[in-house]
Order: structure tokens, then C-alpha cells, then sequence
């Protein structure tokens, strides 16, 4: 069985690559909607902010893999049941590693980047509560999650795909990663 890990700053097109690889039959694991879940616990609002701050909060208390060990029991059930998963969001190194110490199976990291101000134009359009309102709060973000690790996550990638075109040249980009991952002509 194999785990893939979709790693990305905001707005680069991590969600349609999962998609992608959905479309294909594999299981989805959301690493934010963890962040976001412990936020409607905590009463506080899906705001970039407060959930930046339940992100922070959740590593301090607990450890920085905390968010993959709240993953960890939904991706072992897909895998028992002989799918392969794709992850959205691993942000760190602990993260992976503690997903590669827990789980048996294939590991392959696909980073997808974007340049900020294309990132910052798809988040301000996209209309989700965690996106971000103006430049400064997008610049926080960023440098939120770059202070996780996600520099590392990016740097340690199987595949690195470049998202600075079309919506059809990132599927067509995706298309070609998960042939070569799940070795299929």
C-alpha cells in the first residue's frame, strides 16, 4: 500500500491534486481539517488567526506531530482496508516522520508550488473562511507555515510540481506524478 503526501504553502493546489488522486480511488486524509475540527471544539471562529493559533497551540501542547497523530488511526483503516491514501498538508518533518515510524507502506512526498503573488490572487478568489483578507495576514501565514517545517517537507519531495499555469496544466502535471507513482502507463 502506499501514502502520499501532498505538501504545499496555501493556495498552491494542494486540494486538486487530492482531488486528482481521489478521482483515482484513493482515500483522503485532510491534515487541516484536523486544525479545524479542535477549532469548533475550542469555540473559535475559521479564521486565519484563530486558526493559526489553534495550529500553534496543538504543536506546543502536544508536540509538533501532534496533527499527524490525530491523522494517524483514519490513514491505518483506509490501509487495512487495501487502499492507498493521499494526505493533504503534511507541514513538517516530524510529521513525516512519525508517519513513516507508525504506518506500513510506500511513502512518496509530492511538493507543489506556486509563487506567493499567485497564491495570495487563488486564495482572495477562493472565499474560504481560513483565507486570508489582505497581503499582511497572507505574509503571516506564510511565514506561520514556514516556521512549522514546511521548508523541509518541500525540500525532502519525490515530486515537484510547478502550479504557476492553467488548471488543466496542473491535472495534466498531477496526471503524470500519480502514473509515476502508482507505476501505470
Amino acid at each position: 500500500m502506499r501514502v502520499v503526501f501532498i505538501a504545499g504553502m496555501p493556495g498552491s493546489g494542494k486540494s486538486e491534486a487530492v482531488r486528482i488522486f481521489r478521482d483515482h480511488g484513493l482515500s483522503a486524509v485532510n491534515m487541516g481539517d484536523v486544525v479545524r475540527d479542535e477549532a469548533k471544539s475550542r469555540g473559535k471562529p475559521e479564521t486565519p488567526e484563530s486558526l493559526g493559533e489553534v495550529s500553534v497551540s496543538l504543536r506546543r501542547e502536544y508536540g509538533e506531530e501532534e496533527i499527524a497523530r490525530r491523522c494517524i488511526s483514519r490513514i491505518k483503516k483506509e490501509l487495512t482496508l487495501g487502499k492507498d491514501v493521499i494526505v493533504e498538508g503534511v507541514r513538517s518533518l516530524e510529521e513525516i516522520k512519525y508517519f513513516k515510524k507508525n504506518l506500513r507502506a510506500e511513502f512518496y512526498i509530492v511538493a507543489i508550488h506556486s509563487s506567493p503573488l499567485t497564491r495570495y490572487e487563488r486564495l482572495k478568489s477562493r472565499g474560504r473562511g481560513d483565507d486570508p483578507a489582505d497581503w499582511e495576514t497572507f505574509e503571516k501565514r506564510d511565514l506561520r507555515e514556514l516556521g512549522y517545517g514546511m521548508g523541509s517537507a518541500i525540500a525532502l519531495a519525490d515530486f515537484m510540481v510547478i502550479n504557476e499555469e492553467s488548471l488543466e496544466n496542473l491535472r495534466e502535471k498531477i496526471e503524470d506524478v500519480y502514473r509515476a507513482i502508482m507505476r501505470t502507463e
